[in-house]
């Protein structure tokens, strides 16, 4: 049978990490938006199932959307000092990409099941990611990464009575060229 792989980056979707806040002081905080906005992904198909797939995300091309909550709404000057903090939280110049590669696909009632090495953080952990896709062009996905799994401390404030919650959401679409 033959294969085929599709490329894909930026320019055919987006990629967004969707923080959430916890501690006594929670109410304080934001709760982010952030896109990265330089990442790879290649898919493989064999007919029309997908077999293959890979992405390679860069760290430092995180830029905060929104912040929504909050005593007062997210300036501009407060996004580049949180985009500032993340990176340093991520140690982005340590470990410039998060890298993912599928190592099985299953298909499901909703769409493809991916499970595979996920590297974020110098660390790797296998990693299951539910992928949608709609006509054979529209691929949407979604995943949650705990900080605690990729030894992350995560961001806080006021001797820890507000900071970033452990599970970050990851959400995905883009279409196939």
């Amino acid at each position: 049978m033959t294969t085929r792989t599709r490329t894909l980056d930026q320019n055919d979707g987006t990629l967004t990490l969707r923080t959430g806040v916890t501690g006594r002081a929670a109410r304080m905080g934001h709760r982010l938006t952030i896109a990265l906005d330089s990442w790879r992904a290649s898919v493989t198909f064999s007919a029309d199932t997908p077999v293959a797939a890979s992405m390679v995300i860069d760290v430092d091309s995180l830029r905060v959307i929104d912040g929504a909550g909050g005593l007062t709404p997210l300036t501009g000057p407060e996004k580049v000092l949180v985009r500032g903090n993340a990176l340093k939280t991520l140690a982005a110049q340590r470990f410039p990409t998060v890298e993912f590669d599928a190592e099985t696909i299953e298909a499901t009632d909703a769409g493809y099941r991916l499970v595979g090495p996920l590297t974020l953080h110098g660390v790797t952990r296998d990693t299951a990611v539910a992928v949608q896709l709609t006509d054979g062009t529209r691929i949407s996905a979604r995943a949650a990464v705990s900080h605690k799994n990729f030894r992350i401390r995560p961001y806080s404030m006021a001797m820890g009575a507000m900071k970033v919650a452990d599970e970050v959401a990851i959400e995905f679409n883009a279409t196939l060229r």
